[in-house]
């Protein structure tokens, strides 16, 4: 198995997936907790010989194969609605914790350094701010010289739960991001200066290739490709960095069985100490699957997953899911599959 910073690097997601382990389960979708499952299924395999064959296509993706019934998992950081899931016939449940995060390409400064306020990062993307020394950023980062520098905004050019988060944080803090363009997985960039990558992959390595570039990615991208993120502000007025602490205190106010699928927002979660666009990533099955066995060979890999898997999660600064919540889930949730 290749290292996790060369498999994060790495454009052929699905096909290393492919050729690296058996197929022994099959699955496709986000790229967002993509990381967490290639270390998951590695140590999954050494422990009990079964493979995991996960398509790191992004979330629109995902759907598209688990209701063309290719594969028997699908994955998505943006939640299905109730109204869906019981058309389609299917259970979801929340996998793991993280968050996403505006990562930039600017010389000069250290990670952590500079400071944004929701409302000017949705002006940015807006196309409302095109350089860097515009006199808002300058007001958030008093005694820093920023330089007059052009933004590139790069965005998802594929269906994305974590555009789907993105978006739905900026529509929170943002009434003109809200009434212009919205949220959802997929969404037109209103920026003149917008540049689209494929998965979190292609906004790393865009953001990493262009000068005065801001993107958004999830954590373990930005840690495993060095990148530069931006503190931000949250609904505490509290400027906060990411890290499995502040997604976890974002988290810890979630009322999970309050919405049909669980499909919580945590985006502008309260707290002092709260990152302001964490998410949970969600697994999607049938509950009457084409294929029992398969089915419960995905229970399995996840119920070990939830056992054994949260130090590891923590390595790549995901959170996992407590205790509590992994039992209700088999008793609330997994008991829906026949």
């Amino acid at each position: 198995m290749l290292k996790m910073k060369s498999v994060i690097a790495a454009v052929g997601l699905s096909v290393l997936a492919a050729t690296s382990w058996a197929a022994d389960i099959t699955g496709a979708g986000a790229t967002f907790p993509y990381p967490m499952y290639a270390k998951w299924a590695e140590a999954y395999k050494a422990a009990t010989g079964t493979g995991l064959n996960y398509q790191s296509i992004g979330s629109s993706g995902g759907l598209k194969q688990i209701r063309a019934k290719t594969v028997t998992f699908g994955a998505s950081d943006a939640p299905v609605s109730g109204a869906d899931l019981e058309k389609d016939g299917m259970v979801q449940f929340p996998a793991i914790i993280g968050g996403t995060v505006p990562v930039v390409n600017l010389e000069g400064f250290k990670p952590g350094e500079l400071r944004i306020s929701g409302p000017v990062l949705a002006d940015i993307y807006l196309g409302a701010i095109t350089k860097w020394n515009d006199a808002k950023l300058v007001a958030l980062n008093p005694g820093k010289k920023l330089p007059e520098q052009a933004i590139t905004v790069v965005h998802r050019a594929d269906g994305s739960g974590t555009t789907f988060n993105f978006t739905d944080y900026l529509s929170a803090v943002s009434k003109d991001w809200a009434d212009k363009v919205g949220k959802g997985a997929a969404v037109k960039w209103p920026a003149d200066s917008s540049v689209g990558g494929k998965g979190n992959e292609g906004v790393a390595a865009n953001v990493n290739r262009v000068k005065g570039a801001v993107g958004y990615v999830e954590y373990a991208y930005v840690k495993k490709n060095n990148m530069n993120f931006l503190q931000l502000l949250n609904a505490s007025g509290k400027y906060v960095s990411p890290d499995d602490l502040t997604f976890a205190a974002a988290a810890a106010g979630a009322d999970w069985f309050s919405v049909p699928g669980m499909g919580v927002s945590m985006v502008n979660a309260k707290g002092n100490d709260s990152w302001p666009i964490s998410t949970a990533s969600f697994i999607l099955m049938y509950k009457k699957p084409a294929d029992k066995a398969s089915s419960d060979e995905v229970l399995k890999f996840f119920d070990w997953a939830f056992k054994n898997g949260k130090k590891m999660a923590s390595e790549l600064d995901y959170v996992p899911l407590p205790d509590s919540l992994t039992a209700q889930i088999r008793s609330k949730v997994w008991t829906e599959i026949k």
